[in-house]
Order: C-alpha cells, then sequence, then structure tokens
C-alpha cells in the first residue's frame, strides 16, 4: 500500500491518549486503533475531519504517500 497512516506518531508527538481522543472525536476505541494502526482500506473525510481538528494538525501530517514501485 502507498499510503501510510501516522497518526500514531502525531499523537504521541501531541502526547493524546488512543481513549482520550476516542472520546473527544466520538469514535469507538477499536476503530481508532485500527486507523492507528494503519489496519484500515479507507478513512472517512469526516473522521479525518475531526482527527485533525481536535489534533490541531494538517491531514498530511496523519497521511503519508510512500512510492511503493521500487
Amino acid at each position: 500500500m502507498a499510503i501510510i497512516l501516522r497518526l500514531d506518531r502525531v499523537m504521541a508527538d501531541r502526547k493524546v491518549t488512543l481513549n482520550l481522543l476516542s472520546e473527544e472525536i466520538g469514535i469507538s476505541n477499536v476503530n481508532l486503533s485500527n486507523i492507528k494502526t494503519g489496519k484500515v482500506k479507507a478513512i472517512r473525510f469526516s473522521t479525518l475531519n475531526e482527527i485533525c481538528k481536535y489534533l490541531e494538525c494538517q491531514p498530511g501530517d496523519i497521511l503519508e504517500y510512500i512510492n511503493d514501485e521500487d
């Protein structure tokens, strides 16, 4: 997969726990954990919006493109 999720890094930088973020944005711990670990194939823009709003970051801070053709 060419898109890498870096939510764990952003959360660590801001010292935000999984439980706190899930409560604040209204998503289950399991779903947020799957996003955090990159075990998802898609993420809703509304979810990404809430994550970025709470963490005060840009989508590019969470999503990274890696060219996997090499």
